[in-house]
């Protein structure tokens, strides 16, 4: 007579509740820690005497690697789960800040704070938790619990740029980061209750390999034209997030009205989060990004044109908020809608390196261009320019869903 295996102590813990609140937590203090580093530009830069374009590279390094881990850790967490992948992730993560904290040279911030701090936010990608939590919901609540797990995300931002910057004030910037470095070890407990079964909820099971998954989608059309758009989301958000604090400072405005503008936006995306994964439930997910790309590039201008004033930058980082990261849970959503949600985490992690790309080069290129030009205005106008293209791409995606996902498919 055999005895069935005692289940995990876990198993308890894993309901859908459980798991959506852990997967927002962890967004939360993973992109939370992550989209203050902005903050510590003036004051490193500073200390160490090294000029905007050595400490953009590093946040530009950071994006990168981020990218080019998140479709690994993606496809590591569709095969084995999410949770050892999300553990290593969070030791990488602190590692990386501590580093950056500890840096002496060019080298090593470029070794801590790009390569190391951007595999660690890799693989604690919020890309990661989206697919756990969207494959413990059924398809007709799918959108919305992006659009949540999108929002928690925000709302890190909301908190942790108020609290770095309160922390840089209170402590020094080198202490900071170091408290920021111990943050990140929170997720590793969230990360055990995160699921491991493959299986999604009211989706037709399916023996489709990795790589064919992978052929599939890149031989869709539409797929390619997500993963092209997406690059434009990349290039704002990463510029605004690292070079914003600096710009507010440039136009003669304090200190606290860069930190104030993120934490802004953060919490003006948590509605906009939230508000885009519910339109998504309801209508056309490729309209909404087209929407949200146009809206970014009228936005942009009417900043390069209004009076520099407290009011003109909180109002940009208000309206700005409702369009950061709503773009993606309509992203994920075309993902999971046309291909299915099994491989979610793979597909959405290529599709989010180009992404990274497009942050690479706004990081970058801000730097770059103000230690050349002294002015951050070209990159305002390159993205106006670009939100118009992305406007434009997203128009012919075809958002149905493929013939095997339907349950009458022989």
């Amino acid at each position: 007579m055999t005895t069935a295996a005692a289940p995990s102590p876990l198993s308890a813990l894993r309901t859908p509740l459980a798991i959506i609140v852990a997967g927002c937590l962890i967004a939360m203090v993973g992109f939370g820690v992550r989209s203050v580093f902005g903050l510590f530009l003036e004051p490193m830069t500073l200390a160490k005497g090294w000029d905007r374009e050595t400490f953009a590279l590093a946040m530009a390094i950071q994006n990168l690697l981020w990218g080019m881990g998140v479709p690994v850790a993606g496809a590591l967490a569709d095969r084995y789960g999410p949770t050892r992948v999300m553990v290593l992730g969070a030791l990488v993560y602190a590692a990386g800040v501590w580093g950056m904290a500890i840096a002496e040279s060019a080298w090593a911030l470029h070794a801590f704070a790009g390569i190391l701090t951007g595999l660690g936010v890799a693989f604690t990608a919020f890309s990661i938790t989206m697919a756990a939590m969207a494959k413990v919901v059924g398809p007709e609540r799918r959108s919305l619990v992006l659009g949540l797990g999108t929002a928690a995300g925000s709302f890190g931002q909301v908190v942790f740029s108020p609290l770095g910057q309160a922390l840089i004030g209170e402590f020094g910037w080198h202490p900071a980061l170091l408290i920021l470095a111990a943050t990140t070890l929170f997720i590793i407990p969230l990360a055990f209750i995160l699921p491991n079964d493959p299986n999604p909820k009211g989706e037709v099971v399916s023996n489709q390999s990795i790589s064919e998954a992978l052929r599939e989608a890149t031989g869709h059309r539409g797929y390619m034209l997500l993963t092209l758009g997406f690059f434009v989301c990349g290039f704002h958000v990463a510029f605004i997030t690292v070079h914003f604090p600096a710009y507010t400072r440039d136009i003669g405005l304090g200190a606290e009205v860069g930190a104030y503008s993120i934490a802004i936006v953060g919490l003006f995306n948590i509605a906009g989060s939230f508000l885009s994964g519910a339109a998504g439930q309801r209508w056309s997910k490729k309209c909404g990004l087209s929407f949200i790309y146009f809206a970014r590039a009228i936005t942009i201008g009417a900043l390069l044109m209004a009076p520099k004033t407290e009011f003109t930058i909180y109002a940009f980082a208000a309206v700005m908020g409702l369009l950061w990261l709503s773009t993606v849970p309509l992203t994920t959503g075309i993902v999971a809608q046309v291909f299915g949600v099994r491989y979610m985490a793979t597909l959405f992690g290529i599709v989010f390196f180009s992404h990274q790309v497009g942050s690479f080069l706004g990081v970058w290129l801000g730097g770059r261009l103000y230690d050349t030009m002294g002015s951050y205005d070209p990159m305002w106008w390159a993205g106006i320019v670009l939100g118009l293209l992305a406007a434009l791409v997203h128009l012919p995606i075809n958002e149905r869903p493929l013939a095997r996902l339907s349950p009458n498919t022989p």
